[in-house]
């Protein structure tokens, strides 16, 4: 079996993605100036990841790892999990992502096996839970990156109620009812009521947002520019009460951030590296045009307050390791300078993306460079991986923690 192979990734066209930063780390045209969102590698159903092996043949990342998985996964990870437990990828995020909540493992496994015995499809729009697995995420940012994450701490959410006319009617049922109340109410309200409070918010801060007075720190800013998103005549996406209800974050270059089950969020604007437990469910909560099932939402969200732990980037560091408090995924991080050198094993399937620079990964007879143009790499249990910086590089390293 091969121990080190180049990796060819899926690019997802999705349309909020952005149309130059992906095609410039792949070296290809893009002369439609088509949506670029979304970068993936791994071995999900979604992911169309192949590799290029020495003898000429390109073969799937999945059926690769199936010919031998013990040999290529390791005993422990085979045995855990029976595949590449994560999914690596980089996005572009252009326009506003839906407001989103992942099950936990346990309640994923009993909500997709109660759509199955409804015979729900697994490619019907209102269908939501698309497998038995948990989504846990780790992003790290690979520019200035806006977010949405969790509830705002009370003081400061009640703060933010009584400081905008149209969400004093929210002051009260937070004030008893909690989180819950509050979010419960924001869902459930009748699509007259979310038109009737949010059409002033959206007259008066539209305007502001057109003539550049509002900062990205604002969540006028991000409702102003939700509102005109997701426009649709007659129904006001009731998610931009949850920009207001919510934490906004501002992740700087390098900087990173874990979000664990049941915690909301959307990502708003930025590129980043992505690795998440391999699994496509996804509960949303608005700025969406896609199916929102409010009953299970409510049952899978934290309704309390958060407090974003970001994950400092630190320019000394050689190697990060940024700590997820799951089994499926660890990330690494590397900068290197021209002529730096690492010497790796690998422990299970591992995945290397190199985001700047050119380096030359070797292991045994196999040498491969990445570069701008082929940028990913596999490599496999038993291989004594050589990294070469010929350039001043970052690469990141997606494993198992064992």
């Amino acid at each position: 079996m091969q121990k080190l192979a180049l990796l060819k990734g899926d690019v997802k066209h999705y349309d909020w993605g952005g149309v130059s930063f992906i095609p410039a780390l792949l070296q290809v045209e893009n002369p439609q100036m088509k949506p670029f969102a979304e970068y993936w590698m791994g071995v999900h159903p979604g992911a169309n990841c192949t590799l290029a092996l020495d003898d000429g043949r390109e073969l799937l990342l999945r059926d690769y790892i199936r010919i031998n998985p013990q040999e290529l996964l390791g005993s422990a990870v085979e045995a855990a999990f029976g595949q590449m437990p994560y999914l690596l990828k980089v996005l572009d995020v252009k326009d506003m992502l839906s407001i989103q909540v992942h099950p936990s493992k346990a309640q994923a496994a009993l909500d997709f096996e109660a759509e199955n015995r409804k015979g729900i499809p697994l490619n019907a729009s209102d269908r939501n839970y698309k497998d038995a697995n948990h989504k846990p995420e780790l992003m790290v940012a690979l520019s200035g990156f806006y977010l949405l994450h969790g509830f705002k701490p009370e003081k400061q959410l009640l703060q933010t109620l009584e400081a905008v006319p149209e969400l004093h009617v929210f002051i009260p049922v937070f004030k008893t009812g909690g989180y819950r109340g509050l979010y419960k109410m924001a869902m459930e309200l009748p699509q007259e009521e979310v038109n009737e409070l949010l059409q002033p918010l959206i007259n008066r801060i539209i305007p502001l947002y057109q003539q550049e007075k509002l900062n990205k720190s604002s969540e006028d800013f991000w409702a102003a520019r939700a509102a005109q998103t997701f426009l649709q005549p007659g129904s006001i996406d009731r998610g931009i009460f949850s920009i207001y209800f919510f934490n906004i974050v501002h992740l700087k270059t390098g900087e990173a951030i874990f979000q664990d089950a049941g915690v909301p969020h959307a990502y708003l604007e930025g590129y980043n590296v992505e690795i998440m437990a391999s699994s496509d469910n996804v509960l949303r909560g608005g700025l969406t045009s896609k199916h929102i099932d409010t009953a299970e939402l409510l049952k899978h969200t934290k309704c309390e307050a958060t407090y974003p732990q970001v994950i400092p980037a630190k320019a000394d560091e050689k190697e990060k390791v940024y700590p997820a408090p799951v089994p499926d995924f660890e990330l690494h991080s590397y900068d290197l300078k021209t002529g730096d050198e690492l010497e790796l094993k690998p422990v299970t399937a591992e995945l290397f993306l190199l985001t700047e620079g050119e380096a030359e990964l070797s292991a045994g007879d196999t040498r491969i460079v990445l570069k701008t143009g082929a940028i990913a790499a596999a490599a496999f249990p038993g291989a004594v991986v050589k990294v070469l910086a010929g350039a001043s590089s970052r690469i990141f390293r997606a494993t198992v923690p064992l």
